[in-house]
């Protein structure tokens, strides 16, 4: 309801090949940005800046392919064993926990309509068009947001691949998130 068929059918310029070199410092450039500014938000960016660091180096390829097949499975299963074994019926069947719920669901729509609105306003001023879909995967839902902009672009137009361009909001969503917990965890211990 946000873009018209022409804004769904913008195709945009190819991505630039990113050097090894690049790929190696993001991560690290990153986590001392995060540790000096947000010092709260670099454990949770830390592993995720550890993760990107071991897949792109190369030098422990073992060790990344462990973490990145077997060990994410395996502490999923934990995670969510440990999470559900403590949600007893009497606690979380609350009214407070639908409102917790429903608060989550209108800040995944305003997140993702303002995404879009975003990308239709950089056009405005941009010589180079954005599809405004990308937009809609600046929400941190990895990789869902992204494949399903690139979904509803590929029903306007069968040759419009934005897959590749949407991961790159759906990325930043997730680094915006962790920095968002950070300053949350910060202001509630503070309490």
């Amino acid at each position: 309801a946000l873009t018209t068929e022409t804004e769904r059918k913008i195709r945009m310029v190819q991505l630039r090949t990113v050097s090894k070199r690049e790929k190696i410092l993001f991560p690290v450039v990153l986590l001392l940005l995060v540790a000096l500014l947000l010092p709260d938000a670099a454990p949770l960016l830390g592993m995720f800046c550890f993760g990107n660091l071991m897949r792109e180096s190369g030098v422990v390829e073992r060790l990344s392919d462990t973490v990145q097949n077997g060990l994410i499975n395996i502490v999923t299963i934990f995670l969510g064993l440990s999470v559900g074994a403590k949600l007893v019926a009497d606690k979380f069947l609350q009214p407070q926990t639908l409102g917790i719920l429903l608060l989550g669901v209108v800040a995944f729509g305003i997140g993702t309509a303002a995404g879009v609105l975003m990308a239709k306003l950089l056009n405005l001023c941009s010589k180079n068009k954005i599809n405004p879909l990308i937009g809609s995967a600046g929400v941190s839902a990895v990789p869902m947001a992204a494949r399903v902009s690139n979904k509803v672009g590929l029903e306007s137009d069968a040759q419009n691949f934005l897959l590749m361009h949407a991961m790159g909001p759906n990325v930043a969503g997730v680094i915006g998130s962790a920095i968002a917990a950070g300053v949350m965890l910060k202001y509630v211990l503070a309490m």
